[in-house]
């Protein structure tokens, strides 16, 4: 089973199992601001789930893609939605601060 790390928390899930859905069961603050109340409950059509991930994840999808090249996302980020990320190994999750995390400054590790 995959080990996953996120905000000083360590927990396993299943291979293949939704970052998004994991991170929420496990009680993660995944949305900054209220983002937690104004999001697209998994859709990835949003972009407020950004996080960058260490590890063993699922190709980004054409829609994932899509989203990330919109602002206030870029093109070049390696920031991923974790709405759109299965989990196939041991990953580490971090979070950045602003609405939709695109910030520089991180809110947790």
């Amino acid at each position: 089973m995959p080990q996953i790390t996120a905000q000083g928390k360590t927990f396993t899930c299943d291979r293949g199992e939704n970052l998004r859905d994991v991170l929420l069961k496990n009680k993660v603050d995944l949305y900054n601001e209220a983002a937690s109340f104004i999001n697209c409950y998994g859709l990835g059509t949003c972009g407020t789930c950004t996080v960058e991930i260490e590890g063993e994840v699922s190709a980004p999808s054409w829609q994932e893609k899509a989203r990330l090249s919109l602002p206030p996302h870029h093109p070049n980020t390696t920031r991923r939605l974790a709405c759109q990320v299965q989990v196939l190994g041991d990953v580490t999750v971090k979070k950045y601060e602003g609405f939709w995390g695109h910030e520089e400054k991180v809110k947790w590790t």
